[in-house]
């Protein structure tokens, strides 16, 4: 007999060691509204990986594999129910979220901003997750692949269980990980990448033309540029060095950036060390606490 094949989605329960699994493959496409060289597509994950591919297209094309796990049926069921993908269309940006847990997911305005604020407001209210309402009744884990078109922009962010990948995108990328780590690759527009417990690795198939910025708190940066880069380069790190095979490397003055006012006077923080890349030009930005910092030039292919 042939072995039949599933088209649609697939659903898996099973008893193991652990309890209850299910799994659910969600596909969506999607299309902006406003089209136009503001396009940006934001994906804030909380438990699983995100893989992003720029293609030559206008759709932006989501597959979710969504993971629950249980120790009982009923508790099992209510992941099920709970946990969705979140979808907002704000015209030109497209929004991928977690729908359905204990953390509240939005924008918080003014002073009452408590929320995430570094995608520009759109995030988790954490406020919320230690109370009654979120215990530990299940496990869940999302994990997208996504195709978009690769002039828009992209934020992409997740917090466990797997690691952020991003290729072939020219437009701007912000890439966020708390325990795992950054991939780019084939990218050529301004980049923030930011993790805390993984490392950093951007291949550029051209150099950003402006200011990025990379860092990584427990983790090595690696970044590769097109041969030929013209930048301003610092480097700022506890237990860590740099390495580079820049040759053409002029030593800045050190920056002094006004922080803070007050009844003791102005205060100034000094940044670390910085170079001047040939003529210079936009200001790459490498910040780690334990971990090196390896800055490459290839050749243009």
């Amino acid at each position: 007999m042939k072995p039949v094949r599933l088209l649609s989605c697939l659903i898996f329960a099973a008893f193991n060691g652990h309890g209850q699994v299910f799994t659910e493959t969600i596909t969506r496409e999607l299309a902006f509204e406003k089209k136009g060289p503001a396009n940006a597509l934001m994906i804030l994950n909380v438990n699983g990986a995100v893989t992003v591919e720029g293609y030559n297209g206008d759709k932006v094309l989501v597959e979710v594999k969504k993971t629950i796990r249980a120790k009982t049926d009923a508790r099992l069921e209510e992941g099920k129910q709970e946990i969705q993908l979140g979808i907002m269309d704000r015209a030109d940006t497209l929004i991928c979220y977690v729908n359905g847990s204990c953390t509240p997911f939005g924008r918080a305005e003014g002073k009452k901003r408590k929320w995430k604020s570094k995608f520009g407001g759109w995030g988790y209210n954490w406020d919320n997750c230690c109370g009654k309402n979120c215990e530990n009744r299940y496990e869940y884990t999302l994990d997208f692949t996504v195709r978009i078109p690769s002039s828009a922009h992209l934020v992409a962010s997740t917090i466990n269980r797997g690691d952020v990948e991003v290729k072939s995108v020219s437009g701007s990328v912000v890439a966020d990980n708390i325990n795992g780590g950054i991939k780019l690759s084939q990218i050529s527009g301004a980049t923030n990448a930011s993790c805390i417990n993984g490392e950093v690795i951007v291949d550029y198939s051209g150099n950003p033309p402006a200011d990025s910025r990379f860092y990584s708190l427990n983790g090595d940066i690696t970044a590769n540029f097109r041969k030929g880069l013209g930048a301003q380069l610092a480097f700022k790190s506890f237990n860590g060095d740099l390495y580079s095979s820049l040759t053409d490397l002029t030593s800045m003055p050190v920056q002094l950036e006004k922080t803070d006012k007050g009844g003791a006077g102005t205060k100034y923080r000094v940044s670390g060390n910085r170079y001047k890349v040939r003529q210079g030009g936009p200001l790459l930005d490498f910040e780690t606490f334990n971990g090196d910092v390896i800055v490459k030039e290839k050749e243009n292919q």
